[in-house]
């Protein structure tokens, strides 16, 4: 064959043959499978039609018979006006219970499972050991995929592991009597290959694959990874490491060269791992694992496919701000895939390239460049998806080229999530393979080389997706959210760590009196103390008394005529800066919330993140109230101007130490208040590094001022002078009340009635619905529940679960919190920090006592060492108790979680409403019509649908909720300025002696 120069010339000849050989062994059946293609094909080409069959997929095995036909219904229901005419009036007679409804329940399933069985092998080794026969008498290898890797347990890490030692043995002990077929049982230099081949994916030996501590996930997974690599071992197996998202690959990679680089594995050469082409990161990868096999001493094998989580990466990236770590178009996904081709077989003695793709060009490319470099004949393999391009397969067999076949088994729940990717897949471009007779113009294009569309054709190339629509021009256009850390990489752990080490050096900071610019001592001091280590003093704060407060409120007053005159541009500008600011100096603010709030790092950093958006949100929100109310006619200028109401009083939490004190007192001031910053006792230095940023960032001494104290003392002074305009707090339902009523009793200043803007927390529900996915319900309740030490108002406390999902439920949401350690915050490797102070302690535990005596503990927790000093408190999960029960009624503000059972989703939704708070809910349900109940009857402020309650953002999910959980509108949207200002509408008339001045 032409080599060298040729190369491309080669490619393009090769394809042209695959594509002909593939044609001319695959004739037109007319059986089951060609009818669901058929079927597939037509649900394709109708996007709401497809989108609604494979969330149908997805849900229908863990639906009793009864349920299938009405879920079939919902969904297609949502795309009605795609069907078909007969399919539409087949629908008006399917009753969910009836006759024809048992009768679609049961072709449905049967479809599926049909359909399941063609890209998964089986669920027993019986049916994979007679898969692998079938395959190697098409002289085709294998390499074995166990489904089910969504792991929560340890119990199921130890389950998914033991599946792969008792595979590997037994289909051993079958495979090694099967006769030999030479292209897969030898090597290009006839030394025998492993008849047993497993793909193992690295993320399903342990419940927490958590790139923030990769010492503990190491701990967990490399163990089950030797028992796996030493059961193949023990019978001359071959195992191969899966690559999955992008945020587990560094971390997956790491191991995989930490264990094979090990002196008990150097040596193993029959050992590989992917690498994803359409990632950006593919050759960087390519030239690391090169240069590790050669430090190694021994080859391994790459994988190189494009990669199947396209849309999760892309649509994730954009979710959190973060780079899009793949590639935007299909061509450079091929490109890089052929300049991948080009490293691996120039690394070939480190790196034994295995292509795996459905692509004839990407296959031609691979065996071209394997020609052109002088490699033995079928030194490298090619690689396909179980039940997917068989024709391809067939073809290069016949170009004597040795064939590998993904082949996944398992039962059928897990494998929907596989089941719909591969459906997916299989609807794209395989149909120009399938066809007899491609016409030359479609041949050519199947065949040249990846480059950028040119659109000379004439067809239109499509639009890329747009983010955000910001057409009209409005200052809220340009907001969007900080993006959080992503703490997958290592650069970003390293920076955190060394700000908590910068910062554990500054600890014992003093935080005075600040009012009018001038700093004051006191008598008193209040110490604030580290959650997780009550031995180390974070600051000691002065102690502001009734003086001080009512000093503070005179400079407020004094200062409104000065700040309110300011542009609204100018102090726009200011909450800007002080934005920078904080996100110049996002670590280090982050690590003092560590210290001194106990928030582990995740919660840290999203914490100083929220404070960045609220400064810039109400920035561009100013703007566009100043910019938008206007009026104006011919001869006559109207405005509806925000006024600001007076001196505003900011009483702040200790949870959220920088987020919402920044965000409380960055509203007000922006619309021209004055503010008064009273920081929780817990956390002054927090409140003083917030109050510093807005001196920093230009607002005038006159306008802000700092009162560091105790709550009982110059709170409560704040709250009853006559001159405070506004409070602002958020804390408890009983402090919120007091606030409340004094400030109706107070209010005879200059400002009028006062205003009070009060958040005061939730016991807030999830509902796990009959269908929910368990993988994504029992994480996203635990996470809702437990992060923070359950001290977040938005937390869920109470879990709901509808009918029979109840005992499988609780099973796994215990099994997995078994994984949860309570430890320090600055210790990545906690899952729980601690809790504030001693009271909240204490607080938590009366609580637990109450359920060991009147209801029962499923589950308590583990304290890891070193907690003694602290303040923590083990994760509690309760049953046993009804909804109208204490813990299931009061805010308990702890890691302790109540699971209550409801016999339907009627008493499901009057349970999650029977409580007197009303801030955050959520939903996790496969139902459409389910979904859309909660949408219309769950009575929250904030409802979440299959996913976690907690982390609202700023514009996105603006926060608030009503009964006892709040007053007012909702932080981080744009009417919250409102609350700070009183609308003003002027009007001029413009027209004088017959001419207007415009």
């Amino acid at each position: 064959m032409p080599a060298g120069g040729r190369v491309e010339e080669n490619t393009v000849e090769l394809a042209r043959a695959l594509i002909e050989h593939a044609g001319a062994d695959d004739p037109w059946v007319p059986d089951a499978a060609w009818l669901d293609e058929r079927v597939l094909d037509f649900f394709m080409e109708h996007p709401k039609l497809k989108v609604e069959l494979f969330r149908f997929i997805d849900v229908l095995p863990c639906l009793p018979a009864g349920d299938v036909s009405g879920h079939l219904l919902e969904y297609l229901g949502g795309a009605r006006s795609e069907l078909p005419a007969p399919l539409r009036f087949s629908m008006e007679l399917t009753a969910p219970g009836g006759t024809l409804g048992r009768v679609v329940s049961r072709a449905a399933r049967r479809n599926v499972l049909r359909m399941a069985r063609k890209f998964i092998a089986g669920s027993t080794v019986g049916e994979v050991v007679a898969a692998i026969r079938g395959m190697r008498r098409r002289r085709l290898g294998v390499t074995l995929d166990a489904l089910g890797e969504a792991v929560l347990t340890d119990r199921e890490a130890d389950a998914y592991t033991e599946q792969y030692v008792v595979l590997l043995r037994e289909a051993a002990r079958a495979v090694s009597r099967f006769p030999e077929e030479p292209l897969v049982d030898r090597d290009h230099d006839g030394t025998p290959l492993p008849r047993v081949n497993v793909s193992v994916k690295l993320s399903a030996l342990t419940p927490i694959f958590d790139p923030l501590d990769p010492d503990g996930v190491a701990r967990s997974v490399v163990p089950r990874f030797r028992r796996i690599l030493d059961a193949a071992g023990e019978v001359g197996g071959f195992v191969h490491v899966d690559m999955e998202q992008y945020e587990r690959k560094d971390l997956t990679l790491a191991l995989f060269q930490d264990v094979l680089g090990s002196p008990r594995y150097a040596k193993r050469a029959n050992v590989g791992i992917v690498v994803q082409a359409y990632l950006k990161d593919a050759e960087r990868d390519i030239a690391t694992l090169a240069a590790w096999a050669k430090r190694r001493g021994a080859p391994i094998w790459i994988r190189l496919v494009k990669g199947a989580y396209w849309d999760y990466e892309t649509v994730l990236a954009r979710q959190r701000g973060w780079p899009t770590p793949v590639f935007d178009e299909k061509w450079q996904t091929d490109a890089c895939y052929e300049r991948c081709i080009d490293l691996l077989v120039g690394n070939a003695d480190l790196l034994r390239p295995a292509f795996a793709s459905h692509n004839p060009r990407s296959l031609a490319r691979g065996l071209a460049a394997a020609q052109a470099a002088k490699l033995p004949d079928r030194y490298i393999e090619f690689q396909a998806l179980y039940g997917m391009a068989d024709s391809l397969k067939v073809a290069l067999t016949k170009f004597n080229q040795r064939v590998r076949v993904y082949t996944p088994f398992g039962e059928l729940i897990p494998g929907m999530a596989y089941l719909v990717r591969r459906l997916l897949e299989n609807t794209s471009n395989e149909s120009f393979v399938r066809s007899e007779k491609p016409d030359e113009a479609a041949m050519d294009l199947a065949v040249a080389k990846p480059e950028p569309p040119t659109n000379l054709d004439g067809r239109e190339r499509e639009e890329p997706v747009m983010v955000h629509d910001r057409s009209s021009g409005d200052a809220l256009d340009s907001f969007d959210n900080e993006p959080l850390r992503d703490f997958a990489r290592a650069e970003v752990r390293t920076a955190f760590a060394g700000a908590l080490e910068r910062v554990k050096r500054d600890l014992g900071i003093h935080c005075p009196v600040v009012i009018d610019g001038r700093e004051m001592e006191t008598a008193e001091r209040i110490l604030s103390v580290s959650p997780s280590d009550s031995k180390r003093v974070v600051a000691a704060s002065a102690s502001a008394t009734v003086e001080h407060a009512d000093l503070a409120v005179q400079a407020a007053k004094k200062g409104l005529a000065g700040w309110r005159a300011v542009p609204v541009e100018e102090r726009a500008a200011i909450l800007e800066r002080a934005a920078d600011i904080m996100a110049s100096r996002r670590d280090e603010l982050a690590a003092w919330t560590c210290f001194e709030a106990g928030k582990p790092w995740r919660d840290a950093d999203a914490d100083i993140a929220e404070a960045i958006d609220f400064c810039r949100y109400y920035a561009r929100a100013a703007l566009s109230f100043a910019k938008a109310e206007r009026h104006d006619v011919p001869g006559e200028s109207n405005a509806t101007v925000l006024a600001p109401r007076g001196p505003t009083v900011v009483i702040a939490p200790w949870n959220f130490p920088v987020a919402i004190l920044t965000g409380m007192a960055a509203a007000p001031l922006v619309t021209g208040n004055p503010v008064i910053l009273k920081p929780a006792e817990q956390t002054p230095a927090c409140g003083y590094h917030v109050y510093e940023i807005f001196r920093e960032a230009g607002v005038p001494a006159s306008a802000i001022g700092f009162l560091p104290g105790k709550g009982e003392v110059v709170g409560a002074r704040l709250v009853l002078n006559p001159d405070v305009a506004t409070i602002v707090f958020t804390g408890s339902r009983e402090v919120g009340g007091i606030i409340a009523r004094s400030a109706v009793e107070t209010s005879t200043g200059i400002a009028g009635l006062k205003r009070v803007v009060a958040e005061m927390g939730g016991k807030n529900a999830i509902i796990v619905d009959d269908d929910a996915d368990l993988d994504e319900a029992v994480p996203g309740v635990l996470g809702s529940a437990f992060g923070y030490a359950g001290q977040k108002c938005s937390a869920a406390s109470r879990v709901v679960v509808v009918g029979r999902a109840y005992d499988a439920f609780v099973e796994r949401l215990v099994a997995t919190a078994r994984a949860l350690v309570a430890g320090a915050a600055e210790d990545p490797a906690a899952s729980i920090g601690p809790l504030i102070d001693p009271e909240s302690v204490a607080r938590v535990r009366r609580y637990v006592d109450l359920a060991k005596r009147e209801g029962r503990v499923l589950f308590e927790g583990e304290l890891a060492r070193g907690t003694e000093r602290g303040y923590f408190v083990p994760p509690v999960i309760v049953g046993g108790v009804g909804p109208e029960h204490p813990i299931a009624q009061e805010e308990i503000f702890g890691p302790l979680l109540v699971v209550l059972r409801a016999a339907d989703i009627d008493e499901a939704f009057a349970i999650a409403n029977g409580t007197a708070y009303a801030l955050t809910g959520g939903i996790y349900s496969r139902s459409p019509a389910h979904i859309e109940r909660a949408r219309l009857e769950f009575d929250v402020g904030n409802l979440y649908i299959n996913r976690k309650i907690t982390g609202a953002q700023v514009s996105r999910h603006p926060f608030g909720g009503h009964r006892a959980s709040g007053t007012g509108g909702k932080a981080g949207g744009r009417d919250y300025l409102l609350h700070f200002a009183n609308l003003r509408a002027i009007s001029e008339n413009t027209l004088r002696r017959g001419f207007a001045k415009d």
